[in-house]
């Protein structure tokens, strides 16, 4: 960390920083615009690839006399009248932006060129309180002019531009007004045709999008950004070449397969995957993701890769192509593409990598259904790092040096477990010990059982307590299923064979909460068939000890302790008649009205 540079992005956080020209961030925000010298000229930013880890200075040329192509020195007079210093620019202001809009639309070269700039150093790091009410407050829409700047020949005026929209992105409160407002059409539209122009700031343009891109609600709305003539019939972006989509995909295709490393060619194909990377997150945007060749196009940055994966860096082209593999390998809807794109056999071998590569490689393996073969040492590895992030996602935390909260969805993490489990049983061959023993163990047991009985928790009207983290549908069907594919493990027998009051009471409560959330609404009649076949499997097994079921059972228990969860909540048990002196047993003679009774009914 450096006052000076900032702090640079980490996979271990979901929001990014650019460092291309001029950009860096703190963790928890997405790329922003810095510079040292916001009231300096603004002329001729350099090629990315000088600036890849520095920020950009925009300084005042010094001039030299003795450089080759200076005048002489000349004397200078003996008396020598100092020439006057021109005033210094006042720093503009929020009132000053009125003027700067009307300048911004109504000039163009260079004086919208420095209005723009004004803009811009209006919401440079030294000025971050500025970005919220910029673009909240209602006072003024410096989004239309931007965006209209970013149509004009001039590069200044048209990088400027870039600059400014991309610090006011930042916010959360801003993302939401720049993706989903009156004024998104004109910013996305005008963002994407500086990346269809292909001009040297497509890079920053991407960066742009990608931090808009970290509000979910937003992304499937950019994604299904396709631009018509005025009175056209609308077009669907797999049909418009000037669609988003499309011209993501001809970025990437058209990338040379040599590009070197930090040019504005290779920094727009990195952007890019980085926004794809957040697009893909939405099932209906890999789905139409799916029919392009940007599967393929990620899956060949995997392939041509030189670096091996534990050099990849945070934000690399690398690091952001595995993500997409990731988030399109988890929908149907693009799965298949990326399988006939040779994406298992190109990422198989990062399996082995124990980092945050390794995880990502693991669970999209398991999510395009490869061999159990192909996981590393029988499983292990996998079943403990996928275990280990469904345990820090529903606690809330990261993984130091790996990954953030926020990074990863427990749907995400649940269905990898789900479909490893699977993958084991399928290997297994009947005979001897079954695969699922790597998955089965009791913190992986209980965890699924947590997951289920936490969103049963929050749909039954009169449970009490909950948890800090409310499961999604999803996560407690794929537990669910987790859960069943693991049975061969989990209700193996003691050796010797005994009896035990504590599998008693753990089969009793499994079944009580399986049953349960199959009649909650919102259950996929999948997912209630599953809960049932494994309701009457649990039921049967409760004649002798299980010692996987067991412990599985008494850590569920205690995590409901510590959540002050009622503990009686799954307990089948009948309820009882309530009788008083005036019920059933009113006839005896020990009962009477005036309390002088010495029986107690019991």
């Amino acid at each position: 960390r450096s006052n000076t540079t900032g702090r640079l992005f980490s996979a271990r956080n979901p929001s990014v920083a650019a460092h291309p020209p001029a950009f860096f961030s703190s963790p928890g925000r997405p790329a922003s615009i810095r510079s040292k010298h916001t009231s300096t000229s603004y002329k001729q930013i350099a090629s990315p690839s000088k600036h890849l880890n520095t920020m950009v200075s925009f300084r005042r040329k010094k001039n030299n006399a003795a450089t080759t192509n200076a005048e002489p020195v000349k004397e200078a007079p003996e008396s020598p009248t100092p020439a006057p210093k021109p005033a210094p620019s006042k720093p503009p202001t929020l009132d000053d932006i009125p003027d700067l809009l009307k300048t911004m639309m109504e000039e163009t070269g260079e004086k919208s060129a420095a209005a723009t700039k004004r803009i811009y150093e209006l919401c440079d790091v030294g000025h971050k309180q500025n970005r919220i009410p910029m673009v909240c407050s209602g006072k003024w829409d410096v989004l239309t002019p931007l965006a209209h700047c970013l149509s004009q020949e001039s590069g200044d005026g048209r990088h400027l531009a870039c600059l400014a929209l991309n610090n006011l992105s930042i916010p959360t409160e801003n993302k939401r007004v720049m993706a989903l407002g009156p004024a998104s059409s004109d910013v996305i539209g005008g963002l994407c045709r500086v990346i269809q122009e292909d001009k040297q700031e497509s890079y920053l343009c991407c960066i742009c999008l990608m931090n808009l891109s970290f509000l979910e609600a937003s992304i499937t709305t950019i994604l299904k950004h396709s631009p018509v003539d005025e009175g056209s019939a609308p077009i669907t972006p797999l049909e418009n070449a000037n669609s988003l989509l499309r011209v993501l995909e001809k970025l990437l295709a058209s990338a040379p397969s040599t590009a070197k490393n930090g040019s504005g060619k290779s920094e727009g194909v990195r952007w890019a995957c980085g926004l794809i990377k957040n697009l893909a997150k939405s099932e209906e945007n890999a789905a139409l993701i799916g029919k392009t060749d940007i599967p393929k196009c990620v899956v060949e940055n995997i392939k041509s890769t030189t670096a091996p994966p534990s050099r990849w860096t945070s934000n690399s082209l690398e690091d952001f192509s595995l993500f997409v593999i990731l988030n399109l390998a988890q929908w149907t809807g693009s799965r298949d593409a990326l399988i006939s794109a040779g994406a298992v056999d190109a990422i198989k071998p990062i399996m082995a990598e124990g980092d945050l590569q390794g995880l990502k490689a693991t669970m999209a393996c398991a999510f395009m259904g490869a061999d159990w073969a192909d996981f590393p040492d029988n499983g292990s590895p996998a079943a403990k790092s996928i275990t280990e992030l469904m345990t820090n996602i529903i606690e809330k935390k990261g993984k130091d040096g790996q990954y953030a909260y926020g990074v990863f969805k427990l749907y995400t993490a649940t269905k990898a477990f789900r479909d490893l489990a699977l993958a084991a049983r399928k290997a297994d061959s009947g005979e001897g010990e079954s695969n699922t023993k790597v998955l089965a163990v009791p913190s992986a047991i209980s965890l699924c059982l947590q997951v289920v009985s936490d969103l049963v928790l929050t749909a039954v009207d009169d449970a009490e307590g909950g948890s800090k983290y409310v499961p999604d549908a999803s996560s407690a069907e794929y537990a669910v299923t987790a859960f069943e594919a693991c049975i061969p493990t989990i209700l193996l027998g003691s050796e010797p064979a005994r009896k035990s009051l504590a599998t008693e009471k753990a089969c009793s409560e499994i079944e009580s909460l399986l049953n349960t959330y199959a009649e909650i609404n919102g259950t996929s009649e999948a997912a209630k068939a599953s809960a049932k076949n494994v309701s009457s499997k649990v039921k049967r097994a409760q004649g002798s000890a299980r010692p996987v079921l067991e412990i599985s059972h008494d850590l569920w228990v205690q995590y409901r302790k510590r959540e002050g969860q009622p503990l009686d909540q799954f307990l089948a048990a009948e309820k009882g008649v309530e009788v008083d002196e005036s019920g059933p047993l009113d006839f005896l003679p020990c009962v009477s009205s005036n309390g002088s009774s010495s029986c107690v009914i019991c």
